[in-house]
């Protein structure tokens, strides 16, 4: 799979899948509280797994798909994060305790 830059908050698509639809109706469709939902439209919150299968559910696509953009959203987002280096594992050869 190849690497996306900068891809978008899944929560940004969805606002396009949606349309015209009320916040308060897609909640409502989807079993979820109006909050849970505005916090990931506003890129507040992510797509869970659950989530993920709810909205392929209602709207005809699969939780992969969701599940697919949030993590590529969640990687480029540590990708620029500042960590410590990490050294390599030293791995004993095969046979050697």
């Amino acid at each position: 799979m190849s690497r996306m830059h900068n891809p978008p908050h899944p929560g940004e698509v969805l606002r396009e899948y949606l349309g015209e639809m009320t916040v308060t109706d897609a909640a409502r469709q989807l079993g979820v509280n109006r909050v849970t939902l505005t916090r990931i439209l506003a890129g507040r919150a992510g797509i869970s797994a659950d989530m993920a299968f709810r909205l392929a559910a209602a709207l005809g696509t699969s939780p992969e798909l969701w599940a697919g953009m949030q993590m590529q959203y969640d990687l480029d987002q540590a990708r620029k994060a500042r960590r410590p280096h990490i050294a390599r594992f030293v791995m004993p050869e095969p046979g050697q305790a």
